[in-house]
């Protein structure tokens, strides 16, 4: 029984974390602006800051990664992490790119 509800209770959590992903909104002078949940949130992006892609979180070149950003379209899946209004972290999803 105790297997069980651990299970249920790990499905549950995965769920919950797999929701909780934030959605692209807009990337304009190094300041990337992301949905999470219903309030958007602005984030500074600095020298520090560190940039991943996919599911493994290959790391990707700064230079590079704002490439991506530029051309990603709002709603495009991106998880950011950072402390106030600092970006420490920045994982590319799957994500949807600015048609030509």
């Amino acid at each position: 029984m105790r297997k069980f509800v651990l299970a249920a209770l790990t499905l549950f959590i995965s769920a919950g974390l797999t929701l909780a992903a934030q959605l692209f909104v807009s990337y304009k002078d190094d300041t990337i602006t992301v949905k999470d949940g219903d309030k958007e949130v602005k984030f500074k992006v600095t020298d520090k800051t560190a940039f991943k892609a996919g599911k493994d979180a290959k790391d990707v070149p700064a230079d590079k990664a704002k490439e991506i950003l530029g051309k990603l379209k709002e709603g495009a899946e991106i998880k950011v992490e950072g402390s106030k209004d600092t970006a420490e972290t920045v994982t590319f999803m799957k994500g949807k790119k600015k048609d030509k």
